[in-house]
């Protein structure tokens, strides 16, 4: 009698789909992706199209979130568990990154760990970086993102030249004026002074105001530069 074999119970077109990359211990793990969950948008075009492809319901991560956030469980779970020689595959390229940066760096960071990425539809369809083809896409895409990032940082240092040059200075603007550093110096030189009602007067955090002083008063790094006390 011949041994049983698994795969004569599946049809002619279930073996087509079954991945390349399902091979040995490879696994295939899918993410799916909406931005809302008042029920106006569903996961199932998504879902159905990963399972279509060969990923189980189980390995399949979903969020409901906008693509811009930072707090996607489902995307931090599904990369935590990929390992190398796994694959991570969506629906479309707009469902895993938020911008083009981040879907680089987090591609690069699959390719350093040794997991493969792969999109089924839309723009970035061709994106299978277990082909060449799909290496040479995705190489022009970081090349984007480098160009991005530089295109960014002339832009910031240019804007700061002219800041600059009209007598300006760049970077985030200080939380307490000169007279609320004079005000916070000589309330916080008073033994019965409670900080958290000076913090609460001159509206900001301790963490803030320990940024301009020290407990006893002296000043400090940002207060010294609001004054424009030497350093």
């Amino acid at each position: 009698m011949l041994p049983f074999n698994p795969l004569s119970t599946l049809s002619q077109k279930e073996l087509h789909k079954r991945s390349v990359y399902e091979t040995g211990k490879t696994m295939l793990i899918g993410y799916a992706r909406v931005s809302k969950s008042d029920g106006t948008q569903v996961l199932d075009p998504q879902i159905d199209a990963l399972i279509e492809h060969g990923v189980t319901s189980d390995h399949i991560y979903s969020d409901y979130a906008s693509g811009k956030s930072d707090e996607r469980s489902g995307l931090l779970a599904c990369l935590k568990v990929l390992r190398a020689g796994d694959v991570l595959i969506v629906w479309k390229l707009d469902r895993l990154g938020r911008n083009l940066k981040h879907l680089v760096t987090t591609v690069h960071d699959l390719s350093e760990k040794g997991a493969g990425f792969k999109v089924l539809a839309g723009q970035g369809a061709n994106i299978d970086t277990a082909t060449f083809s799909g290496k040479l896409i995705f190489g022009i895409f970081a090349a984007l993102a480098e160009f991005e990032r530089e295109l960014i940082s002339e832009r910031t240092k240019a804007a700061l030249t002219a800041a600059r040059a009209r007598g300006r200075k760049g970077g985030a603007k200080f939380a307490l004026t000169k007279a609320q550093v004079r005000l916070a110096q000589s309330a916080m030189g008073q033994k019965e002074t409670v900080i958290s009602e000076l913090c609460k007067e001159l509206v900001i955090t301790k963490p803030t105001l320990y940024r301009y002083l020290a407990p006893n008063g002296t000043l400090r790094d940002y207060g010294k530069r609001v004054l424009g006390v030497e350093q």
